[in-house]
């Protein structure tokens, strides 16, 4: 019946950073854009991959604070090929990685960086013996 995960969303505060951090830094897409039945912004569509896509909602005014043991969205994880590729060229996109890429407990390379609403990004390569591919 469920094919796959289709999208996550995000209301950012200001849609012209997050779309520098999503399409300029990481290298999505800028997909399409839509309006509300006032024809004022609404949704910016960011494509990541074929079928896969961020939705940005305009107008972000409160902010809440997101932590371990915040009840909800914990974090976004994207999974690349080489986890000192995606580090390196976070880096040199003028990013700080919150943390520097690191094996985790299920055998997995990590690291972490946070969009300009805080949202906590994990990029992921997956390692041949971690139970995500052997179970």
């Amino acid at each position: 019946m469920i094919k796959r995960i289709g999208h996550t969303a995000f209301t950012v505060e200001n849609m012209e950073k997050s779309l520098e951090f999503y399409c300029d830094q990481l290298g999505f897409k800028k997909l399409f854009e839509l309006n509300n039945r006032n024809n004022e912004p609404w949704i910016v569509y960011v494509k990541v991959c074929d079928g896969q896509f961020i939705e940005l909602f305009h107008g972000g005014k409160k902010k809440k604070e997101i932590n371990e043991s915040t009840i909800g969205y914990q974090h976004l994880c994207l999974e690349v090929e080489d986890i000192n590729d995606i580090a390196n060229h976070l880096k040199g996109k003028g990013l700080t990685l919150d943390v520097e890429p690191k094996q985790g407990l299920d055998k997995n390379y990590q690291c972490w960086v946070k969009d300009p609403d805080g949202n906590r990004i994990e990029f992921m390569q997956l390692h041949p013996e971690s139970p995500q591919l052997t179970n």
